[in-house]
Parts: structure tokens; sequence; C-alpha cells
């Protein structure tokens, strides 16, 4: 049930200050005044931003089937935590969420849970099998309204299994989000191909894996006139094919995680498997080039690819070790600390291209609007100039694979409000 609530003293992404009055779901009135009206709960927002809440267009939430990881409902606390309203739930699921019944399945414990809207992703293939396209009319047309399309995890390889996807979902103007990783260039690969895998002996992976499919799906969606998303991009180079298909109006969209925005390769140095990833930690130069494209808008949202895995699947071998790092709770003071700080953005863009970019691609229509009366009140209340340290044992995911443990981060989220009810609040 949505409460009445009065955020006071709170700075919106434009620098002007407004206290915020919530009923029934909706922003029912915003003004200078701080007046408080009966039977309104108080947020006090002084020194804190107001941002639209936060849309992830990326997240394994793990459930059905590894439960153990995360649940639907884990991973909706995390995300709750980390100021996120709408989450996007790949289709890597044990069944795979290739039909129908699982995607509805994913969508009503999503909105069992409450904290957050839980969006499935359909898959692309049957089983992410790379062969015959899943039910993909069934699940957008089912009562999750599915218009996200991904294998993540695997890269539809198959040039004209790609097409006739790309074709399929052109009929309803859905989308299909892309893992850019040619199989045939990547087999055994455990880090970024470079100096440091050579160093370490470890088999690389190279930037052309990733590039060639970039290339390769943008010039299909040119040919078909389709919508495309890359999904995590993490080299210079890509940036530069995504730059030129947008210059052409070409209808591709793209992403960059936070751990893409400022980890590098050089962590594989330890040899500790909570910085294998994929795609990999890539050099200090693609790291600068990602936030040159975020900043751009080159490269479109933020998506945390939020991976969660047991401790057995992390504290071993690196080549033993599961790929992935948990990202929900930690996203918004990573953009804070590699874009906002160094002034490379401000906060109206960290509001486009956290909330109203991903909103937008995956049409979530009721998400990513500005903080105005009559608009559903999702709002993330963030202290950008307060700190933390990142605690691997205090995070709300099952799992405790994060990369940034022990790191201080700027940016704390005070408050996550969605659909007008208080979902995360820090003092509690």
């Amino acid at each position: 049930m949505s409460e009445k609530l009065f955020i006071k003293n709170g700075t919106l992404v434009d620098g002007s200050k407004a206290n915020i009055h919530i009923s029934d779901g909706v922003i029912t009135a915003m003004d200078t005044a701080d007046g408080v009206l009966n039977d309104e709960r108080v947020i006090d927002a002084k020194d804190c931003i107001l941002l639209p809440g936060l849309v992830d267009l990326h997240t394994h939430l793990r459930e059905p089937g590894k439960e153990s990881a995360e649940t639907v409902l884990s991973g909706s606390q995390a995300a709750a935590k980390g100021g996120y309203v709408a989450v996007s739930a790949m289709a890597n699921t044990t069944p795979v969420a290739d039909n129908a019944s699982v995607v509805e399945h994913v969508f009503r414990l999503g909105q069992k849970a409450g904290l957050v809207d839980v969006f499935p992703i359909g898959a692309v293939t049957q089983g992410l099998g790379g062969v015959n396209l899943a039910d993909i009319g069934a699940m957008a047309n089912s009562e999750a309204q599915v218009r996200v399309f991904s294998d993540d995890g695997h890269c539809v390889s198959d040039a004209l299994v790609m097409r006739h996807a790309l074709e399929y979902v052109k009929g309803f103007n859905g989308v299909i989000a892309q893992h850019a990783q040619e199989p045939a260039l990547t087999k055994g690969s455990q880090m970024n191909e470079g100096i440091v895998s050579s160093q370490l002996g470890l088999k690389g992976w190279p930037a052309i894996a990733e590039e060639a499919i970039i290339a390769r799906d943008i010039l299909l969606a040119d040919f078909l006139q389709a919508r495309l998303h890359i999904c995590h991009v993490t080299t210079a180079g890509g940036v530069e094919i995504i730059r030129w298909a947008k210059a052409r109006g070409i209808q591709v969209t793209a992403e960059v995680t936070p751990h893409h925005l400022l980890l590098t390769d050089e962590l594989a140095r330890s040899y500790d498997a909570v910085y294998k990833v994929n795609p990999p930690l890539r050099t200090e130069r693609d790291v600068m080039a990602l936030r040159e494209a975020l900043a751009e808008g080159v490269i479109d949202i933020v998506a945390t690819d939020h991976a969660p895995h047991g401790t057995e699947s992390k504290e071993c071998e690196w080549q033993e070790a599961a790929f992935g790092m948990i990202g929900l709770e930690t996203a918004l003071p990573i953009v804070n600390q590699t874009m906002v700080q160094t002034g490379l953005m401000n906060w109206e863009q960290v509001a486009m291209r956290m909330s109203k970019a991903p909103a937008r691609i995956g049409q979530y229509y009721q998400h990513g609007r500005d903080l105005e009366v009559g608009s559903p009140a999702h709002i993330t209340v963030m202290n950008p100039t307060a700190t933390y340290r990142v605690d691997r044992d205090l995070v709300a995911s099952r799992s405790r694979n994060t990369p940034f443990h022990g790191r201080e981060l700027p940016g704390i989220i005070t408050t996550t409000i969605f659909d007008g009810r208080v979902t995360f609040e820090r003092s509690k």
C-alpha cells in the first residue's frame, strides 16, 4: 500500500531545490515551502540529490534454478538498496526463460516481492543453444509483455539466426540485446588478451572477439532496419564502431557496466577470481574510452550485469572459477566516482544514463520519468558527498562476489521510493 510521503530539502538533477509530496503512488505537489501535510511521513533529503528511480537493463536474478546464488526476492532487495526501482531479469535461468510460462513465473515472483518492477528478458534461442529461435511471439504476448530478448552469457554467433531474430522482433518494435563474443576466438579464454595475460600465463580474450560481433550485428540491424542493443561494451574499438553506426542513424544502443568503468586487467595479477568476469576487465585505455563514450552518449546507458555466484564458484583457482560480479548495490556510487566527480557528467546526464534511457530502450513506460506533478513516485535519494566502505558481508544479495570489497566509495543511497512506497531506508 502506498504511503503519504513528504521529501523535504532535496536537490533535483538540474540543481534546483524542491520539496515533494507523494500520495497514492504519485507525485502530487512540488514546491519550495517546507510544509508538511496531514499524515505525511517526512523524509529529510538535505544534502541529497533526487533522481528518477534507477532502471537496470541487465540483471541476473538466477531464479528459477539457482536460488542458492540469488532469488527474485533477494535480488530485488539488493536492487532497492542500490536505488533501483526496475530491473531486467536475464534469461539464463534453469529452465531457460525461452517460453511464456517461465517469463510469466519470473514476472509474478517480482510482483510478489513488490520491491522493484521485475521485467523478464526472453531468450533469443531455445535453451540458449544458438540454433532455433525461442518462442519470442508467445513471450511478447504474455502477461510479462517481453520486449527485450537476449541469450546473454552466450553470443548469438550464427549470422542467419541473428538475422531471423532481428526480423522477428521488428514486427512489434522489440530489441535484441547481444552478448558480443565470437566463440571461436574465445574458447578457453580467461582474461583480457594483452601484456598481463602473457605474463600470468592465462589464455587471453582478444578485443576483436567482441568488436567483430558488434560490427556484424550493426550491419545486420542497418540492413533490416531493426533495433539492436549491445550488452556490456568493454573495448575502445567497440566504442568506435558504435560511434560510426550512430553517425549513420543505425538503430543501435549500447551499455557499459560500472566495473568496466573502474577496474582493469591489472587486478588479475592477484589471481583473485572475484575479478574474473565476462566480458573481461580490459586496459586503462579501454576504461578511459568507455568513460568518454558514456559522457558523449555514444554508450547510452549504465547496466550492472549483476551476476551472483556462490562462494564455491569464486573461491577457487582462477581457471575453475565462474565468470561474474555482483553490482546492483554499488553502481550509482561508482558512476558518481568515475563520471561525476571527474567532471565528465552532471546529474542530469546520470539520470538519463541510469533511468530515462534504459526505461526507453526496454519500453518500461512507467519509469524514467522526470520528477514532476503527476509522475509515478519512483525516486532515488542519494547523498553524493558521503562515503562508505563496501563490505561483502553486509550486501543484500545472497552472493558475496563483489569486486569492490574494502573500497571506499563516494555516494550513499539514503532512500529508495518505488510506486510511492519506501523500499529501502539506510537509517533502518
